[in-house]
């Protein structure tokens, strides 16, 4: 698929039917999130591969958001290899640019997926038993759509760019 319409495709799918990812399919989508840039490439990003179903039953405890998905990349992040300055830190910037390559990827390869924030952060470190240095970011809820589901109604509504872009001889 061409990069445009990669991007103008990819969507927040609500609703996943129970078909599961081919593993060569999850190993390129997981091999492209490798390939992100991260600040001084220290690649701090931890991604939890997660479809049994005890593991799927935790995601449902610490987020509404699962949608039915049989699979979920729990992208976290660790603050002790992260670039820092001392007063700030890359470990968000730097997964959240990993969760990108993997949206866009999954969406490349056909495989539907929604970035989820709306998730309990000291549930999900509890049920997952993360060590105090990793943090997680988001939750990637990714399958194939169900046949009923309709799209997301907002896929296609767009600002103009004069309302989020600035030229600096506009100023």
């Amino acid at each position: 698929m061409e990069f445009e319409e990669v991007v103008k495709k990819r969507t927040a799918t609500r609703k996943f039917s129970e078909k599961n990812i081919p593993q060569k399919t999850l190993e390129r989508i997981l091999k492209t999130a490798s390939l992100a840039p991260t600040a001084k490439n220290l690649q701090p990003q931890k991604i939890y591969v997660l479809s049994s179903k005890r593991s799927l039953e935790k995601i449902d405890k610490i987020s509404p958001c699962r949608y039915g998905a049989p699979t979920v990349l729990f992208v976290c992040s660790d603050r002790s290899i992260a670039w820092s300055d001392g007063e700030y830190s890359t470990y968000e910037t730097d997964a959240c640019i990993v969760a990108t390559h993997i949206v866009l990827e999954a969406t490349n390869l056909g495989v539907d997926n929604i970035w989820v924030r709306r998730f309990d952060i000291d549930g999900a470190k509890r049920e997952f038993n993360l060590p105090d240095n990793i943090e997680p970011i988001c939750l990637i809820p990714m399958g194939y759509a169900d046949k009923s589901y309709t799209g997301n109604p907002m896929h296609t509504v767009r600002k103009n760019l004069e309302e989020t872009v600035i030229f600096e001889n506009n100023q």
